[in-house]
C-alpha cells in the first residue's frame, strides 16, 4: 500500500550503511538486512521494520498503509533500540493506542534501524497473522 500522512512532519531516519540483522520473535525468524536492498517496498518509512519485514515475508497487520496514522504496526524493540531513529511525538501520540504498550514500544512504520547493531524485535501476539504463519 504506502503513501504519505499530510498531517504529520515525517520523520527523519536515515538508512543504515552496513549490513546488519533483525530477529523477529516469537517466531525466531533472522533477516539479514542489505541497505543496498532498501527500502524492500513502498509500506512504512523506507527502511522501517515494517518495510523490512514485509520484505521478508512477515505478515505485520498495518491498517493505515505505514503512515503513522494508526498503531497496528506496534512492534516491541528487545534489543537495539539505541540503533533506531527517536520517535516523533506523532508517533508517540498513535502509540498511546496501542495495546500491551511498553518502554520499548515503537510503531514498526517508524521504527528505522541505522544498522550499528542487530536488532531484536517482538511482534505482539493480537498482531500476527497466525493463519498466514501456518500455527
Amino acid at each position: 500500500m504506502g503513501g504519505v500522512n499530510p498531517y504529520i512532519t515525517p520523520a527523519e531516519a536515515p538508512l543504515p550503511t552496513q549490513r546488519y540483522t533483525i530477529t523477529f520473535l516469537p517466531m525466531g525468524k533472522k533477516v539479514e538486512v542489505n541497505p543496498k536492498d532498501l527500502p524492500c517496498g513502498r509500506t512504512g518509512l523506507p527502511g522501517s521494520i515494517l518495510d523490512i519485514a514485509l520484505g521478508a515475508g512477515l505478515s505485520v497487520d498495518h491498517a493505515c498503509g505505514g503512515v503513522c496514522a494508526c498503531a497496528t504496526c506496534h512492534v516491541i524493540v528487545r534489543e537495539g533500540q539505541s540503533s533506531c531513529n527517536e520517535a516523533t511525538d506523532d508517533e508517540l501520540d498513535q502509540l498511546e493506542e496501542a495495546p500491551g504498550l511498553t518502554i520499548d514500544s515503537r510503531l514498526g512504520c517508524q521504527c528505522v534501524p541505522n544498522g550499528t547493531q542487530n536488532v531484536v524485535v517482538e511482534i505482539p501476539g493480537w498482531n500476527r497473522n497466525l493463519v498466514q504463519e501456518g500455527h
